[in-house]
């Protein structure tokens, strides 16, 4: 499964408003081993899944007919190239690949379909963290996306594009964590006391998220760079998702290869990601990665591209 970048819009997939995600091309994959099977070398074993594997079978043993199937869930080696608790959605991810995994385990040639794979991993998200759907979706129908959200269940796939096949994806992965459950829960306090700089901030992504999508069908990156950075602005100035490190990698950027970032996801940490010409993408990183050096030593820079997803098809399906 691929993980994905906000282009703009974050939260608005439960607070309402437009957001633009794409997915990109760091996959997470789950494979189910037999009895008594090693992992092969290089690979994670079944606790590389954290205590998901064992939430995400019991979740699908009250939904799924599993003859014989016990409490403890089958192991399984898990593979991933996305940076962990980034806001790149590696988490979704994972358990998107678990619920798939783990049904084909159940219902061996009767895959779930992608809308139904869709709802029960948001729902099993939602019961821990109380937010919204767009990671779910981006995951699994890929390509870019834009949302409209809901206050509970999917938010509404408004629209989806392939992602132009000449411009790439630099992440530049800060190394600190982000926390979206704390932030979750202070964003559903704001939204209960009828905070205005959360109903600015709503409006100001939302239309942040109209240009990003805009940009992206005109084919003007420059345009594009602009828009991201008005919904970084907006998240950073209206709910205070940034840090001053995050600044800090922005402004070096900026200023040593002319890449305007953006930060992807909430919570007060995480990856940065910006669009270039995929012919330029390779030095601009080779810069950022020289400029960054002794001075944020556990910075990586990343060079991907979009990513097709596991069911574009899910983009033209009736939500129920």
């Amino acid at each position: 499964m691929p993980c994905r970048a906000c282009l703009s819009g974050e939260d608005l997939d439960w607070l309402g408003g437009r957001s633009v995600s794409l997915a990109l091309d760091l996959t997470t994959s789950v494979t189910v081993r037999a009895p008594g099977a090693r992992p092969p070398g290089g690979a994670g074993s079944g606790g590389g899944a954290g205590s998901w594997a064992a939430e995400v079978w019991a979740f699908l043993r009250h939904r799924l007919p599993l003859p014989g199937a016990g409490a403890r869930p089958p192991a399984v080696t898990v593979r991933s190239d996305a940076p962990a608790a980034s806001g790149l959605s590696s988490s979704t991810a994972l358990i998107v690949a678990l619920f798939r995994a783990f049904a084909e385990v159940a219902a061996p040639g009767a895959p779930l379909s992608a809308r139904t794979l869709a709802q029960w991993a948001y729902e099993f998200e939602f019961g821990y963290f109380n937010g919204g759907g767009m990671d779910h979706l981006a995951v699994i129908a890929g390509g870019l996306l834009l949302l409209d959200g809901r206050p509970s269940g999917l938010p509404e796939i408004v629209g989806r594009v392939d992602f132009p096949d000449d411009w790439a994806v630099v992440v530049l992965d800060s190394a600190t964590r982000k926390d979206t459950s704390d932030h979750i829960r202070s964003v559903r306090a704001q939204l209960a006391a009828g905070d205005a700089r959360l109903a600015a901030y709503r409006k100001r992504c939302d239309a942040a998220s109209a240009a990003v999508w805009e940009a992206v069908r005109r084919r003007d990156p420059a345009a594009l760079g602009g828009a991201m950075g008005e919904a970084h602005a907006a998240m950073r100035d209206l709910q205070g998702m940034s840090t001053p490190l995050l600044e800090e990698l922005r402004e070096v950027a900026l200023r040593a290869a002319g890449l305007p970032l953006k930060l992807s996801g909430a919570g007060g940490g995480g990856s940065l990601v910006g669009i270039c010409p995929a012919a330029e993408a390779e030095e601009v990183a080779a810069r950022l990665r020289r400029v960054l050096g002794a001075a944020h030593p556990r910075a990586r820079v990343i060079v991907t591209r979009a990513a097709a997803g596991l069911a574009p098809e899910l983009a033209a399906a009736p939500a129920p």
